[in-house]
């Protein structure tokens, strides 16, 4: 009970300032204010209960408000309410299958490149899209690019009392949170500037009063729609793996209250049953957000009962000033998710990313263009997939081989591996890197060549350490051992397991080398290539002086 003070204390100023950004959030999406604020409601609640980490507060995030502004079906439905709650319902269902799988660890395959490409173009996206609710002009064009230039070349078109509220909410923001105000700013600045629009008169303003929103009470029931759920299923997957990508992020750097590493898995499953509790509470799809979580931790939490107490303060506003927050200003809550959306873009990370190679400024420049210009629940997808192919393209190609040799020392060194296999010598491979199908022709490429002279001669591949070939690799194993059989020279390999000689068994290479053609590794490091070793001076000894057989090493 010693943390509740500091728990209230953040929990009030989580609460209060979490009332304007989920409205913000809501009409970010392109959907009702009330789905941004009920979800940050139930969502912070239920996050709290049940994430690893006792700082996360589980909200919307402007990524997912992105992506949800581009899903054609949702915003299409005639029951609109029903079918962001069927969206908020399947989000949440791959959130805890992703949870009760613990995929917590395949995130790591997503490149940062696609992770910055995407990000910044989300920011530029949530400015450009802010346009029409910042001057009052409802701008024609294809997509949010097409729009804002048509927006740009109409400046006889605009209203500039709704651009004065719009970038005075901005300016008050900046100005009020180097105050003690703090994050209590952005609060202090809407209300303000909507109070402004008010007096002066400008009816011209639009309020979200205008868009037929009135706040009567708590979060509605509501029932998911099994009709339209086959249409966001891939938006409830893209929807999903934003989420979590941003989630582990808050996971890496909040842990838990008593200082322990954060549970990735766990905290998947914490914001999937946030998004289920959404969905039947007229909530949007929510997860883990960096902002309200660095505002949480900042405003002095200890423990998960301050978005808890957050929650309940939201719920109280909801229920005191309900009536007020129709009279907020469109062009206020526009100013504030454009200052959301400069923040997002961080120059600082495009230039790293830059400067890493091409191939890395590849990967930036594809996202973003992709992400600026298709919907987001695609761009999403293919930037997973853009991650993948360059994850196996840089492990395929960090594969090579070393040569181990004997010094005059006596000590064991590894050096650059033969071009061609000598005539009547032992030659030691010991392959790094992962043996993979993508790999496999890489490995090839770098293994010695075999030639007429390469006879008599005994190649030793050293496999401590993997476990499961694959049938690519387990093929290029059977056609080197095929083409040293028919030099008159043979292949070993050591340091193998039980499950890589079933292996070799099934993809053939024992039939070419023999029972004796394999060793089989223990905990002494080295002494498995050592027996191979002696097993192959014997059978050279043998095989130049004309005698049949190859004798190995008991």
């Amino acid at each position: 009970m010693r943390t509740l003070r500091q728990d209230a204390q953040a929990g009030v100023v989580l609460g209060v300032q979490s009332v304007p950004d989920g409205l913000a959030t809501g009409v970010l999406a392109g959907l009702s204010p009330l789905n941004g604020l009920y979800a940050y409601m139930v969502g912070t609640l239920a996050g709290a209960a049940v994430t690893s980490s006792a700082f996360m507060v589980v909200q919307g995030t402007g990524a997912m408000a992105m992506v949800i502004a581009d899903v054609p079906a949702l915003h299409g439905e005639p029951d609109q309410a029903r079918a962001v709650a069927t969206l908020a319902l399947l989000t949440g269902a791959v959130m805890l299958l992703a949870g009760a799988l613990k995929l917590g660890s395949l995130l790591r395959f997503v490149s940062n490149a696609v992770l910055v490409g995407f990000m910044n173009a989300v920011g530029v996206n949530i400015v450009l899209g802010q346009l029409a609710n910042l001057t009052g002009y409802a701008a024609d064009g294809g997509n949010r690019v097409a729009r804002s230039l048509n927006t740009l070349l109409s400046p006889a078109s605009l209203d500039w009392r709704s651009v004065v509220v719009g970038l005075s909410t901005v300016a008050l923001i900046v100005a009020l949170e180097r105050t003690r105000l703090g994050s209590m700013g952005l609060v202090v600045a809407v209300i303000a500037t909507s109070a402004m629009a008010a007096l002066l008169g400008w009816t011209g303003v639009a309020t979200l009063q205008d868009l037929g929103v009135s706040v009567q009470g708590l979060p509605p029931l509501t029932l998911p729609s099994l009709e339209v759920a086959p249409q966001l299923l891939v938006p409830a997957a893209s929807l999903a793996f934003v989420a979590l990508v941003q989630g582990a992020g808050i996971s890496a750097v909040y842990g838990t209250a008593d200082g322990g590493r954060a549970d990735v898995s766990r905290d998947f499953v914490g914001q999937g049953v946030a998004n289920v509790a959404c969905a039947v509470t007229g909530g949007m799809p929510v997860g883990g957000s960096a902002s309200a979580s660095a505002i949480n931790a900042a405003a002095g939490a200890r423990t998960r009962r301050a978005p808890m107490i957050a929650a309940l303060v939201m719920a109280v506003v909801v229920l005191l000033f309900g009536s007020a927050v129709g009279h907020l200003a469109m062009p206020a809550l526009a100013g504030l998710l454009i200052l959301v959306g400069v923040r997002t873009i961080k120059p600082g990370d495009i230039q790293s990313v830059w400067k890493a190679g091409l191939v890395q400024k590849v990967v930036l420049g594809v996202t973003f263009t992709l992400t600026m210009l298709v919907p987001l629940q695609y761009a999403v997808l293919v930037g997973v997939g853009v991650s993948v192919v360059l994850h196996v393209v840089r492990q395929s190609n960090q594969v090579r081989i070393r040569q181990r040799v004997m010094s005059a020392s006596g000590h064991v060194i590894e050096v650059d591996p033969v071009a061609v296999v000598p005539p009547g010598e032992v030659v030691v491979l010991q392959p790094y890197g992962s043996l993979f199908f993508a790999s496999a022709p890489v490995f090839e490429e770098a293994l010695p060549r075999v030639d007429a002279d390469s006879r008599r001669s005994v190649v030793i591949v050293r496999l401590r350490g993997h476990v499961d070939l694959g049938t690519t690799f387990i093929d290029v194993l059977a056609r080197y051992a095929a083409s040293l059989a028919e030099a008159g020279s043979r292949l070993v390999v050591v340091s193998v397991d039980s499950r890589v000689m079933n292996q070799l068994e099934a993809g053939g290479v024992m039939d070419i080398i023999g029972p004796d053609g394999a060793f089989v590794g223990d905990k002494r490091v080295g002494a498995a290539v050592g027996k191979a070793v002696a097993a192959a001076q014997e059978w050279i000894d043998h095989a130049e002086r004309g005698e049949p057989g190859s004798p190995t090493v008991p």
